[in-house]
């Protein structure tokens, strides 16, 4: 089975970058986009696991920016128009994850150390290091993508179940005592 999460991450990505725009100038949407595309990967292998995660939601599909739109008070998208594709690939749940990584180091360290033994991680081997140590170039390039009462709305619609997913593989990887 396929560990391929590219249409999701990418569409994902670009829904985080349209919504929360980088400060002006290439530079700082080429920093704003890898910052964004690292916090979905990471929020995408937390939420598909495995690799029959992973096929299933490439035959059913993520479900779509639809509730995410409204919520941030973007422009309805038509059915059947130019921006319908990608957005049918967009992830709800990653989308919040991703918000809530954007928006707290120690939360974002503590998911990219949970995906230590994920097969994803095993796969294809990824740096972090614009999402758990940005630096000032970062967090200039992409203010709005950082800013936690802005993403607040997004973050918070899944970050139980974020929480949830991060104590299950923390008490999955913690060895038991025998007595």
């Amino acid at each position: 089975m396929s560990l391929d999460l590219s249409s999701v991450i990418t569409a994902t990505t670009q829904w985080l970058v349209r919504a929360y725009p980088a400060a002006d100038g290439a530079m700082n949407a080429s920093l704003s986009e890898a910052q964004a595309r690292q916090a979905v990967t990471v929020a995408a292998w937390l939420r598909y696991p495995t690799p029959t995660d992973a096929a299933l939601v490439a035959l059913a599909g993520p479900g779509g920016s639809f509730r995410l739109d409204w919520l941030v008070d973007a422009e309805p998208y038509e059915i059947r128009g130019p921006d319908c594709a990608w957005r049918t690939w967009v992830d709800e749940v990653v989308a919040s994850w991703a918000a809530a990584l954007l928006t707290s180091a120690d939360l974002a360290c503590e998911a990219v150390a949970a995906l230590a033994d994920c097969p994803h991680a095993a796969a294809s081997p990824r740096e972090f290091r614009r999402l758990t140590e940005p630096d000032a170039y970062d967090r200039r390039a992409a203010p709005l993508l950082r800013h936690p009462d802005l993403m607040a709305p997004v973050a918070e619609l899944h970050h139980p179940q974020l929480l949830e997913r991060l104590r299950q593989l923390h008490s999955d990887r913690t060895p038991t005592s025998a007595a």
